[in-house]
């Protein structure tokens, strides 16, 4: 028999299901919600943190979240986009970051290891809508224009 010829990024693919994930991007703080299971009982917890890297590679994209824990002790967790685990994204804030990787955060202390927020403006948020809106509008007409009168 003869054997299938794939790609790398092919076979990064098999097995991607698309999911409504709230987007998200480097140097934002998000909550992911993650389902635990514990002696038979299945419950949410949510971990709160600052996005330091994101990682596309197909099937095995991961995100890390670092937080700042009790007594100054810091967690990091990475997270598989494709995970089952992950039962919702919450956006809490955008962050104004410069770089993609912020691994630099991890030496710095304190007021030093926060992220600065970015700052919208209701010029920004009017123009995002706007962005939304027509693509909604556009599905709408393709759609009134496929049915026969």
């Amino acid at each position: 028999m003869k054997a299938k010829k794939f790609t790398r990024e092919t076979i990064r693919d098999i097995g991607l299901k698309k999911r409504k994930l709230t987007q998200f991007s480097f140097g934002d703080t998000i909550a992911v919600s993650q389902r635990i299971k514990e002696a038979g009982k299945e419950r949410l917890q949510v971990f709160q943190g600052d996005v330091i890297a994101v990682h596309n590679k197909g099937i095995s994209s991961t995100f890390t979240v670092r937080k700042i824990g009790a007594h100054g002790v810091s967690v990091e967790r990475i997270y598989p986009y494709a995970s089952p685990l992950i039962k919702s994204i919450k956006l809490v804030r955008r962050g104004d970051v410069r770089r993609a990787k912020l691994y630099y955060v991890r030496d710095r202390i304190g007021k030093a290891a926060q992220l600065k927020k970015l700052v919208e403006t209701k010029a920004d948020l009017k123009r995002q809508l706007e962005e939304q809106v027509p693509a909604e509008k556009e599905e709408i007409s393709e759609e009134t224009e496929s049915t026969p009168e």
